[in-house]
């Protein structure tokens, strides 16, 4: 059963509808794996839940209910994402206890097309990190090396996928929360285009840059994923009708000549690792062997993207997390005088570090005298940056770049230094600001056997674009195959 746990999450589908193996089996061999936890990657794990849900699948497996080449493949899903009944927290103190009363959209999509959640992954607290360590229930071990991050914000759901404890996981990206940590665990993840998969049950962070994506073996997998998410949702005002919703799996063929692919000059410059520079170029051969175009373009506006998205995420964050005040669910300060007192004294206590810092700087650049200077002035930046990629892809199909500036940094190094931890999100923030769809694929690995990501980065809905380069590229490597070995310090 074990060489089970190495299958796609399309092949175990296919051993699953061919009877091969059962849909209990399968999710009791993920439960056993996920249960030893060796990385930390979950916070909940509901099993019994998981088996009645499997039980179930398998009575209907035979009457037709099986439309989904995903059905019964088990699964997890990122903490921030509302499963009823299940609890909810946002890895912080803060939700401790919640458990939400209804099933977020893109859970009920995947719901109707059998999944199977094995539990809720670990994950930055509100998904405010880069390096999955500033949850309250303890940083998470990537598997390829215990020593060190498997990156941020969905770390947990990475970490479950590369060690092999489930097929595919459920993430969010608000600056590359699922692109980074895909990377750096050797996963490919995919950040779909700003509004086709529903925020509707997703906890907030930044709500004009939050989307759910998936996490999984390649690009194939992530495909047959985003046709079970990418719906429109009356219930989300920003939910977007995706052209060719439903038809991402079957329009892969790799078949990428004529492909124009622009590398931009200031993504491959000072700050990246030769090795990750090395690799992600790379890709760029290996797609021009396949009949890709490739040419270098400039994109100068990439020296204002980080700094213009922590102060549009910061004050976003402000706003959203508002309303954890200890009043109305969650956890709540047990010793307290008066209503401000409990305001204050459940908010000190219930939230980190890095969300009390992240909190204190949006409530900055959104108070009086400090509005027009900061917050005004990025949405302005913001407008330009969406600027500069359409006049990109006027010019090109896709882009590539690299995702990280290097490879999995050791625990501890990036909560000493915050600032550098932000800088990690250089390659990746931009393509939330501009609402673009995203994809990380494993490309390399360095001189200590770490996995090094590359990204592509396709126009507004180029989903079916991105997923057949990457698709392409993973015919011709097998980076995508490679599986750590018990997380052996490196």
């Amino acid at each position: 059963m074990n060489e089970l746990l190495q299958c796609t999450a399309l092949e175990l589908g296919a051993a699953i509808r061919k009877g091969e193996v059962s849909i209990p089996e399968v999710t009791s061999l993920a439960l056993e794996a996920a249960g030893a936890n060796p990385n930390n990657a979950f916070i909940t794990l509901t099993p019994e839940a998981a088996m009645a849900r499997a039980e179930e699948l398998q009575k209907h497996l035979a009457d037709g209910s099986a439309s989904s080449p995903l059905y019964g493949v088990p699964m997890a899903v990122k903490d921030n994402i509302c499963v009823q009944d299940v609890p909810a927290t946002c890895a912080s103190k803060i939700l401790g206890g919640f458990r939400p009363p209804y099933d977020a959209t893109a859970w009920e999509q995947m719901l109707a097309g059998g999944a199977v959640s094995i539990g809720k992954t670990n994950m930055d607290e509100f998904a405010m990190g880069s390096t999955t360590e500033t949850s309250f229930y303890g940083a998470v071990q990537n598997p390829w090396d215990t020593d060190r991050v498997p990156g941020g914000s969905s770390g947990g759901s990475a970490a479950a996928t590369a060690a092999r404890t489930c097929w595919y996981a459920l993430g969010s990206d608000t600056g590359g929360s699922i692109r980074q940590p895909a990377s750096y665990c050797g996963v490919t993840g995919v950040k779909p285009t700003y509004g086709t998969v529903s925020r509707y049950g997703l906890i907030a962070y930044a709500s004009s840059l939050d989307q759910i994506g998936p996490l999984a073996r390649d690009a194939a997998d992530c495909a047959a994923i985003l046709d079970l998410l990418q719906k429109k949702d009356p219930r989300d005002g920003t939910s977007l009708e995706m052209p060719g919703a439903g038809t991402l799996l079957q329009s892969l063929t790799g078949d990428v000549r004529g492909l124009k692919i622009g590398i931009p000059a200031e993504c491959f410059g000072d700050g990246l690792d030769p090795q990750v520079r090395k690799a992600v170029l790379e890709v760029a051969e290996v797609l021009k062997r396949r009949g890709a175009v490739v040419q270098e373009l400039s994109f100068p506006v990439m020296k204002y993207v980080v700094p213009t998205y922590y102060i549009i995420a910061c004050a976003e964050a402000s706003s959203n997390l508002s309303r954890f005040d200890g009043v109305k669910y969650g956890w709540r300060a047990e010793e307290y005088e008066g209503l401000t007192d409990l305001y204050q004294k459940t908010r000190t206590q219930g939230f980190g570090t890095e969300v009390k810092r992240r909190i204190l700087l949006g409530t900055f650049v959104l108070s009086s005298g400090y509005y027009d200077a900061y917050y005004r002035k990025a949405l302005q930046v913001k407008s330009l940056i969406r600027d500069a990629f359409r006049s990109a892809f006027d010019s090109c199909d896709l882009l590539l770049t690299p995702v990280a500036p290097t490879t999995a940094p050791r625990l501890g190094e990036s909560l000493s230094d915050p600032l550098q931890m932000y800088l990690s999100d250089i390659y990746t923030v931009s393509v939330n600001l501009a609402g673009l769809p995203g994809l990380s694929m494993p490309c390399g690995q360095d001189d200590k056997g770490l996995p090094i990501g590359a990204q592509l980065i396709g126009p507004h809905f180029g989903e079916a674009t991105l997923l057949n380069a990457a698709f392409g590229y993973q015919q011709d490597t097998d980076w995508h195959k490679k599986a750590p070995k018990g997380g052996a310090r490196a």
